[in-house]
């Protein structure tokens, strides 16, 4: 099993999600979240002062998908969240060694 963690930013949330559900995903964890790469945060102007935001709002999505479907869920989420400017975000795969349903106790690929 692979855990996918993709931090994109906020409106692309409902493509991301839609592409996924079509791909067969079942189940995501969505967060908000603050953060900055590169970009270093942005400059705004209010009521004629300007002044920096250091942290830029994304949406954190968290899956666990079994071994087999890693590329196609990575190629999903670029294709969904790619706006082709700066901070469009990053994705991040993580073996994981055990899932568990609380409910039924199913272990492994079953508790997904």
């Amino acid at each position: 099993m692979k855990l996918v963690q993709t931090m994109i930013k906020p409106f692309k949330l409902d493509e991301v999600k839609e592409a996924l559900v079509e791909l067969g995903i079942q189940g995501m964890t969505v967060t908000e979240v603050k953060g900055f790469g590169r970009q270093k945060g942005h400059k705004e102007t209010y009521r004629g002062a300007e002044y920096q935001i250091d942290f830029v709002p994304k949406v954190k999505i968290e899956l666990v998908i079994p071994d087999d479907m890693e590329q196609r869920v990575i190629e999903t989420i670029v294709r969904a969240a790619r706006s082709g400017s700066i901070g469009d975000g990053k994705i991040f795969v993580s073996e994981l060694k055990t899932a568990l349903r609380i409910r039924t106790g199913e272990i492994g690929d079953g508790a997904l």
